[in-house]
C-alpha cells in the first residue's frame, strides 16, 4: 500500500449494475482500481457491500470534486452510504488500558514497527503501572483514576485528551464507558473481551470456562456501544484446552489469543476493511 492509496467503501440495496457504475466512474477520473471486494446478503433484493482500493496519481480531479462528482453521478442514483478514506492521512488512535499490559504491548510493538498503520497519540490508563512500558516507546502515558463518584468527571478528563483521535483502542480497560460516551464514539472504540462472545460476558470469564468445563477458550474484538459486551464483533478466534488445564493456565492462553484478535481487528479497522450491517460486520480481511 502506498501513499496514492484511497479506499471506497460502500453500502446500498443490491441492484445491477454497481460494479459497472463505480469502476467506470474511477476510469474516467483518471483512477487505477488495484482491488475489489464486494459482498451481497442474497441473490435479489438484498444489502450490497463494496470495498474498493484505487491508486489516486492521476486523477482528474481533486478529492473534494471526486467526491462531489461521485455522489452526484453514482451514488445517489443506487442511494449509496459511501465513504472515501486516504492511506496518506494516517488515523490517529488512543489506547485505553489499566493493569494487564499483553494488548496494550502487542499493538505498541506492532506499530513501532510500522505493521499498524496509524499514529499512536496516547495511552490512558486508570493506574500508574505501565508508565514506564508505554514511555519506552516514546507515547505519552496519562492517568486518569476512576471510582464510582469520579466517573463523570474522569470521562470528561479522558474526551479532552482524544481531540482528533479518529479511534479509541480499550486494551484491557477493566472500566464500562457510559452510554453518553459511547454514543460520542459510534464504531470508534474497539475493545477486546477476553472470551469467546456471546458465551461467558462480563467479569472473570476464563474461572466461568473453567468451571464449565469447556474445551475451546477465545476472544473477541468488537466495537462498544451502551449495551455491555454486545457491540458489532469484528474478529474472534479459540485455543483447544483440556481437563488438565487449571485456571492460570486458561488465563495465559487466553492472554495470547487476545493480542492476536485485538491487533487483527485495529489493523483491518485502520485499513477501512469493516462495514457495519445492523449489529453484525461485513470484513473483507
Amino acid at each position: 500500500m502506498t501513499d496514492t492509496t484511497a479506499r471506497l467503501l460502500i453500502n446500498c440495496p443490491d441492484a445491477p449494475g454497481i460494479v459497472s457504475a463505480v469502476s467506470s466512474f474511477l476510469y474516467n477520473h483518471g483512477a487505477n482500481i488495484t482491488d475489489l471486494d464486494q459482498h451481497a446478503t442474497a441473490p435479489e433484493g438484498g444489502t450490497y457491500f463494496m470495498r474498493l482500493e484505487f491508486q489516486t496519481g492521476n486523477l482528474s480531479l481533486n478529492r473534494e470534486s471526486l467526491e462531489q462528482a461521485f455522489q452526484t453521478s453514482v451514488a445517489a442514483r443506487y442511494g449509496m452510504k459511501w465513504h472515501i478514506s486516504y492511506a496518506a492521512e494516517r488515523k490517529k488512535v488512543a489506547v485505553l488500558v489499566s493493569k494487564h499490559d499483553h494488548a496494550m504491548m502487542e499493538l505498541l510493538w506492532r506499530w513501532s514497527r510500522g505493521a499498524l498503520p496509524c499514529d499512536i497519540v496516547a495511552v490512558i490508563s486508570n493506574h500508574e503501572d505501565l508508565r514506564t512500558s508505554v514511555e519506552s516507546f516514546g507515547v505519552p502515558f496519562h492517568v486518569i483514576p476512576v471510582t464510582a463518584a469520579t466517573k463523570v468527571e474522569a470521562e470528561t478528563q479522558i474526551e479532552q485528551l482524544l481531540g482528533g483521535v479518529d479511534l479509541i483502542v480499550l486494551a484491557r480497560y477493566m472500566q464500562i464507558l457510559s452510554a453518553d460516551f459511547t454514543a460520542r464514539w459510534p464504531h470508534r472504540i474497539i475493545n477486546i473481551h477476553h472470551s469467546f462472545l456471546p458465551a461467558f460476558v462480563g467479569a472473570n470469564p476464563y474461572q466461568q470456562a473453567y468451571d464449565k468445563g469447556v474445551k475451546l477458550i477465545g476472544a473477541t474484538a468488537h466495537y462498544v456501544t451502551a449495551d455491555l459486551d454486545q457491540g458489532p464483533i469484528i474478529e474472534q478466534d479459540v485455543e483447544r484446552v483440556s481437563h488438565r488445564d487449571e485456571v492460570p493456565t486458561l488465563r495465559e492462553m487466553g492472554q495470547d489469543v487476545e493480542r492476536q484478535v485485538l491487533a487483527r481487528a485495529v489493523r483491518w479497522h485502520l485499513e477501512d476493511r469493516i462495514l457495519v450491517h445492523g449489529n453484525k460486520t461485513i470484513v473483507f480481511a
